[in-house]
């Protein structure tokens, strides 16, 4: 998969990307990730990139141009219509549902906005999708496009070692992980459940199933929520 990542910050997405799965990943071709600065697609010798609103207001709006120009320069060369996101406070919340939607992308382009925002003409023009992490704001979307890579990127096929690694997250069975225990058996008088020791994998199932329900419905109830 292609992913670039345009903003003004590219640095500060690409290095938390250069770890863990991702990083090899990204070593192995599975994925390759390209950061672009959006001041290099800025016009005039100072590359400015952001403008006061019209009808005034506080804060200062990106302007459209150098947005335009990135994603032109990333579809270059593309064998199809990326899929273009916008981070955003205004997008459809991230679920793991989406990240399973777009790992099966072939290029995806993602713009990260700051300030109040991006001009309007952006999102009519290029956006396919914009995407919140939730209901709170930061200084930048540099961050939660990390977060988007991570997330998807770990879904493409090969990227983990076990594809049952990712069947079995949470969310990706619906509802939460129950508890997980390893070594040592007893620790400062906490005690691994016996069951996880019979070595019965049907009992041992059912216990996880049972714990994973229960757990959602304490911690989620919207999880087991009838959905329309």
């Amino acid at each position: 998969m292609i992913i670039d990542i345009v903003g003004l910050f590219p640095e500060s997405v690409d290095l938390p990307l250069r770890t863990g799965v991702i990083g090899k990943a990204r070593e192995s071709g599975l994925i390759r990730l390209r950061t672009h600065d959006l001041r290099d697609f800025a016009e005039g010798r100072h590359r400015v990139t952001d403008e006061p609103p019209f009808g005034g207001g506080p804060g200062m709006v990106m302007k459209p141009q150098p947005f335009f120009r990135a994603v032109e320069f990333c579809e270059r060369g593309s064998g199809g219509r990326p899929r273009i996101i916008l981070t955003s406070p205004q997008g459809r919340r991230l679920t793991q549902h989406r990240c399973e939607e777009l790992a099966r992308e072939e290029h995806i382009i993602i713009l990260c906005p700051r300030y109040e925002g991006v001009d309007e003409r952006v999102r009519q023009w290029a956006v396919t999708d914009e995407i919140s992490l939730g209901d709170f704001v930061v200084s930048g979307g540099e961050l939660p496009a990390a977060v988007i890579v991570d997330a998807v990127g770990r879904l493409i096929p090969g990227v983990l070692g076990e594809r049952t690694s990712a069947e079995s997250d949470s969310f990706s069975t619906g509802i939460l992980e129950g508890p997980q225990y390893t070594r040592p058996r007893a620790f400062r008088g906490m005690h691994v459940p016996e069951i996880l020791l019979s070595g019965d994998h049907e009992r041992v199932d059912r216990w996880r199933a049972e714990w994973a329900e229960d757990r959602t419905r304490s911690r989620r109830p919207d999880l087991l929520a009838p959905r329309d």
